[in-house]
């Protein structure tokens, strides 16, 4: 994922004013002003490294240096120099926890999301995973940019991205393929349509209606595997599969098996295991 450095930096800004409020009131207190130091960013357990841009792009908007050690994706062990910053110890140790959540969040989410996809890789799976928009409120790019970093997918990151038709939409229209109908009638032909569904009957008539990607939504691996059948049979190769709810690591694999093409899980961000990060004081 990319965007510019300047628009990278008003999302940051946002948070770190909210850290902030009107100011750093320990540091103002006890730090001597215009004091220089140097920090280490250290890994205290391993990982996967992600949010060493974020932590530069900080560091430096505030007018410090950041000297980055690894860079996002890489692979990191406990005890480990991530980024080395020199600057103003009031400035420093005011960002301090907002560069640590940044990167602690996101390394979390990139080393759970590599962990998965090795896992099928080692499997010899080619299903995917993916996120999907269960985020914190102002993460949803940083989240799925940690997902990215991890090898999975980003899924949608914002709801312009595609068409996905859910249970509350076909409940407000009557029925999935008028659903379908009225999405390809009214929506931008550059827009994929995805449907949510809960049974294999709907499934198989949303995939006939026309869906570019059906969704079976909290399906048995079994379930899974019957759909995806039926589907193939009915000569309906150009639509992908999706699975979603219920996925966790200990049946990741069974899914897989049952053919899937995504596998998008919520707990890769909306219940995240943050990565243990620290900064130091380096002392001659």
């Amino acid at each position: 994922m990319f965007i510019p450095k300047r628009i990278l930096e008003e999302k940051l800004a946002v948070i770190l004013a909210d850290d902030i409020g009107e100011g750093d009131v320990t540091s103002a207190a006890v730090i001597p002003k215009n004091l220089q130091i140097q920090a280490e960013i250290i890994a205290k357990e391993n990982g996967v490294a992600a949010g060493v841009e974020e932590a530069t792009v900080i560091a430096e908007y505030l007018g410090v240096k950041a000297e980055p050690k690894v860079a996002d994706g890489e692979t990191i062990i406990n005890k480990q120099i991530l980024v080395l910053l020199t600057g103003d110890a009031r400035t420093i140790l005011t960002a301090e926890r907002t560069i640590l959540n940044l990167m602690s969040r996101m390394s979390g989410i990139a080393t759970t999301t590599r962990n998965l996809t090795e896992e099928l890789e080692k499997a010899q799976y080619k299903t995917k995973i993916a996120a999907t928009r269960k985020s914190a409120p102002g993460m949803l790019y940083f989240d799925k940019k940690a997902v990215i970093i991890g090898g999975g997918d980003a899924h949608r990151l914002h709801l312009d991205d595609m068409l996905l038709i859910k249970d509350n939409h076909i409940a407000i229209v009557g029925s999935a393929k008028e659903a379908i109908h009225k999405a390809k009638a009214n929506a931008s032909f550059t827009k994929k349509i995805e449907v949510e569904v809960t049974t294999p009957d709907d499934a198989i008539k949303a995939a006939k209606a026309g869906a570019d990607i059906v969704m079976l939504d909290n399906f048995a691996p079994f379930q899974v595997k019957e759909t995806v059948e039926k589907i193939r049979k009915s000569c309906l190769d150009r639509v992908l599969i999706e699975v979603s709810g219920g996925v966790i690591a200990d049946n990741l694999l069974d899914y897989a098996k049952a053919n899937a093409d995504v596998i998008s899980m919520g707990s890769l961000t909306h219940s995240v295991k943050a990565l243990d990060i620290s900064l130091e004081i380096v002392r001659d």
